[in-house]
């Protein structure tokens, strides 16, 4: 199996870490190779490891203007940050004075490992004072004011040089002497991580007292770090054992991390034979991947100033995509970029972005791009090149105006779009372009607005299920542009339309194409709630591909009750209806879609819950339904600044056992089982950009519903799925074994291990 693009690599998040230079990778081989003694030896091996050691404390000295401070090797900023701190609270907690009440300081954009560690060190060591955020403006600079109000009864203060997702450095000078003014005396911690080979630092002419930093962030490799600490500074070793670093950090010295540093200091200090671009050189890099982000894309908002950033640093939203969609999509493309900070791989809001007041909108969707002062030319126009083919690739998805382009993949059949735990779905017939939209967010209007155009469809009617409480319904902005003309109710259905007999029931209906759409009054959840059933046109029964159930049917649940516009009975009567009108195998398609299922059916949902079985086998009556359900929905607890839950689920998602592959072991099952069906999951532009030659179809999560109704009655056949990463691909697969295919696995690490 070979890919079929095979892209170099453009690596653009060297603020999470950077790759290590030949240079200094050669010296830390040439350590472990023949400079391997201990430091600690008196023999000719130690003695020349030792002296390795002391050219590279030299040149940090340098580098830093340490003065008479010390200059400590650690195995990295996190280790220097606890040095730091617990010299400074052992020291400050002598000179406590009983009754008064302390604090210890940090900046609200501060990386975690900062707050963290003073709260742990703060508990550890019986202090008890506050742990207090100092505000930043949206610029991110620190508030100098709250630090005058507040510094006079703080034990501690930590700042940051420069911050590792936006880049912002602050003027420490300014800092100083706000902090000096009010408290000569507090301990003062500045985090200088991003700062290394960026801006210049003389800490022996400032009052900071410890100052972490660390190799990997300047080429060098994981694990070896170094802390400053100020000459008058209190000090408590954070290791103790061997006496190793003067006694000052104990155990035995990461020789060849020290040898790795002392080549790029060398480098820093022009001692070497290659040099690092110039900082204005760093500038006009990022001034061109700017012009190229903004180019490609248009709508693109920058997080930071430029004119208090680093120039390595671009922190940025395009708005209509989220961070994990910019995220895939560069990713397809051989670039690498980060979600905001890169300290953890769950993609969540930016704390920094948030402190500094941005737009939630822009907090979600950032994006980090960085480099380093090793950065070429030639790399950074590879990279300005690569991030227009890549916003080009979103023709192919149709979800940029901009780039429309001929083989765009054409829309047939459902498609879902997700924000949050919320739905909409669109359903589009290929033979005439016929389209409706059910329970439009207005976080995807754009997005829809631009398939309709992109694709030339031809929208016949927008429908909510029910009057939406946790999100504001997008409807009449895509009907006044589309529908203009069409009177309907305030749901959005359409007035007069023709009428159906099933049974004892007439049925409302419009005809989408060869399809009709059912409308079914389904009240409980709301008063007005109705659910929706697209099938062929009705003879006696309702042959529904998909039921449109808002939120009557919950995947793991059943919609809430207890809103004012509830009624529980009229719920109970609406289960029974719906169950007597479609097949226990009709996919369902709610309006929320709280734990990535996708769809599911009365089957799949009987199976888990109790309360549904029981109401649809007539096991339990109408009040016994309306006790329990009670009971049920006082177990909903709604996420104080999220979205409303829509139903308290009846129990854990189970997860299914399936078949996970390796590189290796799918090649082996490819050649003893030839009916494999491989499944490439991305959506197309991630498709367009890169994929396997051998996953001959592509069917992205979006279009994941049509794909499992298309193939509901052929659940014995082999799937094997892949994506990106792996997550997409075992989520979707869970889902197709919770529906009953029984031989579904996925590819474990996705394309990055393939």
């Amino acid at each position: 199996m070979s890919l079929q693009q095979s892209l170099s690599q453009i690596y653009l998040d060297a603020n999470a870490t950077t790759p290590v230079l030949p240079q200094a990778a050669d010296a830390a081989l040439a350590a472990m190779k023949t400079s391997f003694g201990n430091p600690s030896s008196s023999h000719v091996t130690g003695l020349r490891a030792k002296q390795i050691m002391m050219q590279t404390r030299e040149r940090a000295q340098r580098i830093l203007g340490s003065g008479e401070g010390e200059v400590i090797f650690t195995s990295g900023a996190t280790e220097g940050i606890q040095t730091g701190i617990i010299s400074a609270l052992t020291a400050a907690r002598q000179s406590m004075e009983s009754g008064k009440k302390y604090c210890l300081l940090y900046g609200a954009t501060e990386h975690k490992a900062v707050p963290e560690s003073l709260k742990h060190w703060n508990h550890i060591l019986g202090i008890h004072a506050d742990v207090v955020a100092i505000p930043v403006d949206n610029k991110g600079t620190l508030d100098k004011e709250f630090i005058a109000q507040h510094v006079g009864d703080a034990l501690m203060i930590c700042t940051m040089a420069v911050n590792n997702e936006t880049g912002v450095y602050q003027d420490l000078s300014a800092i100083e002497q706000v902090i000096r003014a009010n408290n000569p005396h507090v301990y003062w911690m500045v985090d200088c991580v991003q700062a290394l080979g960026k801006t210049g630092l003389n800490l022996a002419q400032t009052t900071i007292d410890y100052a972490p930093f660390s190799g990997h962030k300047l080429y060098a490799p994981k694990g070896i770090g170094f802390v400053y600490i100020r000459k008058s500074a209190p000090f408590t070793p954070f290791i103790a054992g061997g006496g190793q670093e003067g006694g000052l950090r104990s155990g035995t010295e990461n020789l060849p991390g020290m040898a790795a540093l002392n080549e790029i200091f060398a480098i820093m200090l022009g001692e070497s034979d290659f040099a690092f671009t110039p900082n204005e050189q760093l500038h006009k890099f990022r001034h061109q991947l700017r012009a190229s982000l903004e180019k490609a894309f248009g709508n693109v908002v920058f997080n930071h100033d430029f004119d208090n950033s680093v120039p390595t640093t671009l922190n940025f939203a395009i708005e209509g995509f989220s961070s994990k969609e910019i995220m895939d999509l560069f990713d397809a493309a051989g670039i690498r970029v980060s979600s905001g900070s890169a300290c953890s791989s769950k993609v969540t809001r930016s704390f920094v972005l948030d402190a500094m007041g941005l737009p939630v909108w822009q907090s979600e969707a950032a994006i980090r791009m960085s480099f380093g002062p090793a950065m070429t030319q030639s790399e950074v126009d590879e990279a300005c090149q690569r991030i227009e083919q890549s916003a080009m690739a979103l023709g192919h998805s149709c979800l940029m105006s901009q780039h429309h382009i001929d083989d765009k993949a054409p829309l047939s059949g459902l498609v879902q779009f997700k924000v949050g735990g919320s739905c909409t779905w669109l359903y589009v017939e290929p033979s005439d372009k016929s389209a409706i939209v059910i329970d439009p967010l207005s976080e995807v209007s754009s997005r829809i607005n631009t398939l309709i155009e992109c694709q030339q469809l031809n929208l016949v009617a927008v429908i909510d299920t029910h009057g939406h409480a946790d999100h504001q319904s997008s409807r009449n902005d895509i009907s006044d542009k589309y529908l203009a003309s069409q009177t309907c109710d305030h749901l959005g259905w359409p007035s007069n339309t023709q009428s159906v007999s099933v049974g004892d029931s007439e049925f409302e209906y419009i005809e989408v194409s060869n399809k009709w759409l059912v409308r079914i009054v389904t009240p409980g959840h709301t008063n007005d709630s109705i659910s929706m059933a697209l099938c062929e046109p009705v003879t006696d029964h309702l042959d529904a591909q998909y039921l449109f159930c808002g939120d009557t049917i919950l995947m793991g649940s059943l919609g809430r009750t207890n809103f004012e516009c509830s009624n529980t009975a009229d719920m109970y009567h609406s289960l029974r209806y719906i169950d007597a009108l479609v097949s226990r195998d009709t996919l369902l398609c709610p309006s929320h879609d709280y734990n990535n299922e996708f769809t599911s059916s009365i089957d799949a949902e009987v199976a888990r819950n109790q309360l549904l079985q029981q109401t649809l086998d007539g096991v339990i009556n109408q009040q016994q339904f309306v006790n329990q359900k009670d009971v049920l929905d006082q177990h909903i607890v709604d996420e104080s600044g999220s979205e409303i839950i829509c139903g308290a689920f009846v129990g854990e998602c189970q997860k299914q056992k399936m078949n996970e592959y390796d590189s290796e072991s799918l090649a082996r099952a490819m050649q003893s089982k030839h009916a494999i069906k491989l499944i490439d999951i991305r959506e197309p532009h991630e498709y367009a950009l890169e994929h396997d030659a051998s996953f001959d179809e592509n069917v992205p999560l979006t279009r994941f519903v049509q794909f499992i109704n298309e193939h509901k009655h052929d659940k014995n056949a082999e799937i094997v799925l892949l994506c990106r990463s792996g997550s997409r691909s075992y989520v979707a697969a869970q889902a197709l074994i919770r529906l009953g295919f029984e031989n579904v696995g996925h590819l474990k690490g996705g394309y990055a291990l393939y």
